[in-house]
């Protein structure tokens, strides 16, 4: 027989490998069979996971939230009900698979992630977006799950306006990205205009911009990294602190 616990237990610790038989090549006299009459009979919801890991975060204000999405390959499976065709970061491209958007916490500590929630993406059976599913784990992260850490970071996929007020009235702190495309606000004279086209002396380059945000009804902080290629990430904070400075910023998004 197989337990629920192990089964998760074997999840968090194989990110690679999930298969039946590579489980059951893990635990003493369980078969390959054993393990898929298990999940064709056990159902699993993410209640089950908080309370596997509740007890093993190490949660304080200073901790993070991350949020991400991953497709689970399944080119190969022709029955299951979730798989569909969806993009992957990953590889770059489409990938035929079971699409999630999951909820981590961190201390910020090497190796310190643990998924607190999740959500399956299957717009055709709930018509959600994953935007709309990122809220509902980031609201029962404050409510429900009581999570102390107030700093969340995720990429430019969840950077809407929505999701931004939401965060902001409930006094987070976030990190993210912004796509080439958006436009800022510097000065109601300047106007909106795209991101390559701001001036930045090198003191701007340290400390970050002041801009705002189309329908963003506060202002952030606008940061421009560029790496060893001359590669440009446009990362913005609602954390404006004078000390607040680019390497600080770099680690924030070091850390998702």
């Amino acid at each position: 027989m197989i337990t629920k616990n192990q089964y998760i237990e074997y999840l968090l610790s194989t990110p690679i490998n999930y298969t039946c038989s590579n489980l059951s090549e893990h635990l003493e006299n369980v078969s390959h069979d054993s393990v898929t009459d298990f999940l064709q009979n056990e159902k699993f919801d993410p209640k089950e996971l908080w309370e596997l890991v509740r007890e093993r975060i190490d949660d304080s204000a200073e901790a993070f939230l991350l949020v991400d999405d991953s497709v689970q390959n399944k080119q190969y499976s022709h029955s299951i009900e979730t798989v569909k065709l969806q993009y992957s970061g990953n590889v770059h491209g489409l990938v035929k698979g079971i699409g999630l958007v999951n909820l981590v916490h961190t201390n910020g500590s090497l190796g310190d992630f643990y998924p607190i929630n999740y959500r399956i993406y299957n717009p055709d059976s709930d018509g959600k977006t994953k935007n709309e599913h990122f809220q509902e784990m980031f609201r029962q992260a404050t409510e429900s799950q009581e999570i102390k850490a107030r700093n969340i970071a995720f990429d430019s996929w969840y950077a809407s306006v929505d999701n931004l007020k939401m965060i902001h009235r409930s006094g987070w702190t976030f990190y993210t990205n912004l796509k080439s495309n958006r436009k800022v606000s510097i000065t109601k004279e300047i106007g909106y205009q795209n991101l390559e086209d701001i001036e930045w002396s090198r003191e701007e380059l340290l400390s970050g911009k002041l801009v705002r945000l189309k329908e963003v009804p506060f202002w952030l902080k606008l940061f421009k990294l560029v790496d060893t290629n001359g590669n440009i990430e446009w990362v913005i904070t609602n954390k404006l602190a004078d000390d607040f400075t680019r390497l600080r910023a770099i680690q924030a998004v070091q850390v998702r």
